[in-house]
């Protein structure tokens, strides 16, 4: 008669087995060598200093030890998910300082987290009420793949915060713009002056298209770069028109109007679409909360007394 396998003898098996995957998987007849490691013996180096010199002596960290192990399974689930370029437009708008690799490793790092929770979990349920591993597996999954989710969702909402915030300092930037203008100072100098008096994520990417225009750039290129990361559509009829009023030699002043009353209105029209949306989400706590108490209350004393009456 064979013995019953064992739920505790499996895991450990389990376990056994993924660290000789590893072990292996870490040699180096197996690693595979990078672009880097191969160019790195013919690049000039700079004289090395020496020991009785060198002070540093930082010790290697944990963090250290898993940066390896983390980027590749970043790049495993870069390939697995893909949408490379959505992330990168999302990490512009939200204006992260992480690349895509940075928050591929990010969501890894997420992901690893909310599985060791849920196996936590799992453990805990499966040795008092003896729930299934394989329900525990399942669970651990999911968990995983939902802790990956959850910090793709959190990266959307700051693009969108960042987005709403630039909405609502944008008519005002504009306003003063065009006073600067009519002042009589140019463009580029009505654009230092508004980035350094304003603040907020407009006027810093005022500051950007400023210093990128230092740097040799053309001030239409660099405003275009404005467009490109915020990727709102106000704000691109606002930069072509600046662009076009600079590149044709046509007055700025009525242009930057006719932008800040759009922005106005515009923002009037998604302060009307949202009164509506929260009118709508007000009567949910209406119709299925106080109506009900409210026909109990005016019920329940009638039908107190028909039943007495009974």
């Amino acid at each position: 008669m064979s013995p019953s396998l064992s739920p505790v003898g499996a895991v450990l098996g389990a376990v056994l087995a993924l660290g000789v995957y590893l072990v292996l998987r870490g040699m180096p007849i197996t690693r595979g060598i990078d672009l880097s490691a191969r160019i790195e013996p013919y690049l000039d180096r700079s004289p090395q200093r020496s020991r009785l010199l060198y002070q540093d002596r930082s010790e290697i960290g944990l963090g250290q030890v898993l940066t390896p192990v983390t980027a590749a399974l970043a790049h495993r689930l870069d390939q697995v998910l893909g949408g490379t370029e959505s992330v990168r437009t999302r990490l512009l708008r939200a204006d992260a300082a992480e690349s895509v690799e940075g928050f591929r490793m990010q969501q890894v790092l997420v992901a690893v987290c909310a599985a060791v929770l849920a196996t936590f979990v799992g453990s805990l349920l499966w040795w008092v009420r003896g729930v299934s591993l394989p329900v525990v597996a399942i669970v651990v999954g999911c968990a995983a793949i939902g802790g990956a989710m959850a910090r793709d969702a959190l990266l959307t909402r700051a693009a969108a915060r960042r987005e709403r915030r630039i909405m609502v300092e944008f008519p005002a930037l504009a306003e003063l713009l065009a006073l600067s203008v009519t002042a009589g100072e140019s463009t580029a100098q009505a654009l230092e002056r508004v980035s350094r008096l304003s603040s907020g994520e407009l006027s810093a990417e005022l500051q950007t298209a400023l210093s990128a225009a230092r740097t040799g750039t053309s001030l239409p290129e660099a405003l275009q770069g404005i467009s490109d990361r915020t990727g709102l559509a106000p704000v691109g009829r606002f930069v072509d028109g600046i662009v076009v009023a600079i590149q044709r030699g046509t007055p700025l002043g009525e242009v930057l109007r006719a932008q800040a009353r759009d922005a106005r209105e515009s923002a009037r029209q998604s302060l009307i679409e949202e009164g509506g949306k929260r009118e709508i989400a007000m009567m949910i706590p209406v119709v299925f909360l106080v109506l009900p108490v409210t026909v109990v209350f005016a019920a329940y004393p009638g039908l107190a007394l028909l039943q007495l009456s009974v």
